[in-house]
């Protein structure tokens, strides 16, 4: 059976793809392996391909000390050099081997300790002809380098595929392969060939992408492991160790380190495909993860020395230091621009009374932060855009999939809706997504939209191998076509850089910052308000209180001079007596608001289930008088029962109705229609009337205390009606707002939400 679908093998391709590496416990049969026992050095462990290198069976080294096989004198500086756990000073070493009593062998001795702490020796053949003079070896490095600098302008070229041609060019005239890439991965495991140096003969891959399976995570984990990675002949056949477990543990040794550990089966097949008879592998590495490798192939079977590999590690370090260098100063000049508009935008945010205000109401703004198409801030349970974003509804979903889904402060995509499928939706705004979380309800969203891209793959990166089951086992075998396939990518924006990322993380830091200093300052203003509140309340509560009395002898004095001086008083003096008593009167309806809006807040609500039918009827009961002086006609729907206080409720209803009726239009029956609805999270009460009309630019100020529209000729009443109504449905957790226009009648409509509670 053959198949590439990956979702029906499950587990079992994974293992395929992807074995650990301390698993693979078979030898390279071009050199030989001894595990061994210290301090003695005894053989616990070899390899089984000693009869065709050595003229000496396996079975006859196990248990022997290292004399037996090699020269003792140089067995005894090795002891002594381990002794001090200085392998650098043993390796590398060349000794001899008798293979009979005349012919001696040369092998490259080299020792190393494994992950589970055994010693391990490795023997392979001395290469004669192979010797690279440390002269050549610093002339190759340094002609690689300055192939990377400019020096006419005293300047490094920042080019790293100019710098990359150079590189491949002295690796290839340093070794003597056939054909050597310098390869990068992204970060989904992908590679792509920068540059390539080849013999004619040789299939070009240069500018070719590879998927994430041709070097999957293992093989990549290896690379880090093994700087330099040898395969002199791909065809040879592996050999177990003997035994196959250490003696002393019960387990196979882990030969992660070795020179001579053998390539996975399917790897050797991929080589054979692309027609690779032999590889040198030097991997790049960058803050402890691979950025790339130097791949050598060779078309025929090709040793490579100890001293050549060595030479290799050390120029593959040299050269990645200068790739680093010329990626930072590709990066530098970005870094800085992004630091200094992150400076500005800081400094802005800082000043400005919210945060928001600061990063988005200015030169740079948080689109040239980050490069982004859109933004958006969410904050206090509101939204903040920038440029173009998905909609307030597509934002409220993203939140709430960032929040299940990503736990990281700062998290990047270039394809969103490859993690969410519903994400293709906004595909033309947000492809990418640069997310900052500033606490588990605030969130920072950059958008990029969809770029479509073509990209040049080596093969078809959707099938790039074959499962084939024979006898119930499962085999993987790695596709035999390298030849060019064209895809195009969708649903992918411009990736976002490592820069914009640690940019990111900067300015979280800085907003964090921000937030909790202005934070403390409100905290300390509020605890401020809260005391001045107090003293207000508690002030209008005594002036108030304390009016009362000399403001009742104020009008009975004056009733009494009317009633005891009333034939004796000319018309203006019972005018300006009448003024008086008007006066007086007016002086007493605003003491008692005044009073009762200093009590809101001082008696609390009173939470109980209240019948709003019952409330509104107590309401009407207090206007009967000016319902039946106008002749209006107060009509209602039917009324719910809600968790509320009774009492605030009908002075509402009394405070709206009565407005409704005072502000009738002339020559008309006022007619007045109070509604209820039960929406999602609450009652929304509305008292709609045929009046005046209010101008919309009037909307805020009609809520104010002491606020007046109209004089009081035309419309008695002391301006607090309203600004009561406003404290009743905030102590209610509820909102009041007003519809209107100028001779078309007004509609007030609050809620309760269903959330108060008992």
């Amino acid at each position: 059976m053959i198949g590439t679908n990956s979702g029906t093998l499950g587990s079992h391709l994974t293992n395929l793809k992807q074995p650990s590496i301390n698993t693979l416990t078979k030898v390279q049969s071009h050199g030989v392996l001894l595990v061994l026992q210290e301090p003695d050095l005894t053989v616990l462990q070899v390899s089984d391909n000693t009869v065709a290198i050595f003229g000496i069976a396996p079975n006859r080294m196990l248990g022997q000390p290292l004399e037996q096989i090699l020269d003792a004198f140089q067995v005894e500086k090795f002891r002594v050099d381990l002794q001090d756990k200085n392998f650098d000073r043993s390796n590398y070493s060349k000794v001899w081997v008798l293979k009979s009593t005349d012919n001696y062998s040369i092998f490259d001795a080299v020792f190393h300790r494994s992950p589970d702490g055994a010693l391990i020796l490795e023997l392979e053949p001395t290469q004669k002809d192979e010797h690279i003079p440390f002269l050549s070896f610093y002339h190759l490095a340094k002609t690689s380098i300055l192939q990377g600098r400019d020096y006419t302008n005293d300047r490094l070229t920042a080019n790293l595929t100019a710098f990359g041609r150079s590189v491949v060019a002295q690796v290839r005239e340093m070794t003597g392969f056939d054909r050597v890439l310098l390869y990068k991965f992204d970060d989904d495991g992908h590679g792509e060939v920068l540059a390539e140096a080849k013999v004619d003969q040789m299939e070009s891959y240069l500018g070719l992408h590879f998927p994430e399976s041709d070097i999957p995570l293992p093989a990549r984990q290896m690379f880090l492991a093994n700087q330099i990675r040898v395969i002199p002949d791909t065809r040879e056949q592996s050999v177990e160790m003997l035994p196959a477990k250490h003696p002393l543990t019960g387990v196979p040794t882990d030969l992660t380190l070795a020179n001579l550990r053998s390539a996975v089966p399917c790897h050797t097949e991929y080589l054979h495909n692309m027609g690779v008879k032999a590889s040198l592998t030097i991997s790049l590495i960058k803050d402890g993860y691979l950025w790339g490798i130097i791949a050598c192939h060779h078309q025929t079977p090709k040793p490579v020395s100890y001293e050549l590999r060595k030479a290799c590690e050390l120029l593959g370090q040299v050269i990645f230091a200068e790739i680093s260098t010329i990626e930072n100063i590709v990066d530098s000049s970005y870094r800085s621009k992004l630091a200094h508009d992150r400076s500005v935008a800081v400094d802005r945010m800082s000043q400005a009374a919210s945060f928001i205000d600061g990063l988005m109401g200015y030169e740079p703004n948080l689109l040239d932060l980050f490069n982004a198409e859109g933004a958006a801030v969410y904050f206090g349970g509101e939204w903040t855009t920038i440029g173009q974003t998905p909609s307030s509804t597509q934002l409220d979903y993203l939140v709430k999939w960032l929040s299940t889904n990503v736990q990281d402060e700062v998290f990047s995509t270039d394809s969103l809706s490859s993690l969410d499928p519903d994400a293709e939706r906004c595909k033309d705004v947000a492809s990418g997504l640069l997310a900052i979380s500033l606490s588990p309800q605030s969130y920072i969203l950059c958008f990029r939209p969809e770029v479509l891209r073509a990209v040049n793959w080596g093969g078809d990166p959707h099938h790039p191998f074959q499962v084939v089951e024979t006898a119930g086992d499962l085999s993987l075998y790695p596709r035999k076509s390298f030849q060019l396939w064209k895809e195009t990518v969708r649903l992918h924006s411009l990736l976002w850089k490592t820069v914009e990322i640690e940019s990111a993380v900067e300015l979280r830091s800085a907003i964090v910052k921000i937030v909790l200093r202005k934070a403390e300052e409100l905290a300390l203003l509020a605890t401020d308000l809260v005391r001045s509140n107090d003293e207000l309340k508690k002030f209008a509560y005594v002036a108030s209180h304390d009016l009362q009395e000399p403001l009742h002898q104020v009008a009975s004095y004056v009733q009494l001079l009317e009633t005891r001086y009333s034939k004796e008083l000319d018309r203006d003096a019972k005018e300006f007596i009448g003024l008086a008593v008007e006066g007086v009167n007016l002086m007493q309806t605003l003491i008692d608001d005044v009073l009762v809006y200093s009590k809101l807040d001082r008696q609390g609500i009173k939470w109980e289930p209240t019948d709003v039918g019952i409330a509104l009827n107590r309401g009407l009961s207090h206007l009967r008088g000016q319902i039946n002086q106008m002749g209006a006609i107060v009509t209602s729907d039917p009324m719910p029962t809600i968790v509320a206080d009774s009492t605030q409720l009908s002075q509402l209803f009394q405070n709206l109705i009565g407005n409704a009726i005072k502000f009738s239009q002339p020559d008309t029956v006022p007619q007045v229609h109070v509604s209820a609805l039960q929406r999602e999270n609450d009652w929304l009460f509305a008292v709609r009337a045929d009046g005046i009309g209010i101008d919309p630019k009037f909307f805020d100020r009609i809520f104010v205390i002491f606020q007046r529209l109209h004089t009081r000729d035309e419309y008695p009443g002391t301006g607090i009606g309203l600004t009561l109504c406003k404290k009743i449905v905030e102590c209610h957790h509820g909102k009041i707002w007003v519809d209107s226009a100028l001779g078309q009648g007004a509609t007030f409509s609050f809620t309760i939400p269903f959330k108060n509670a008992l």
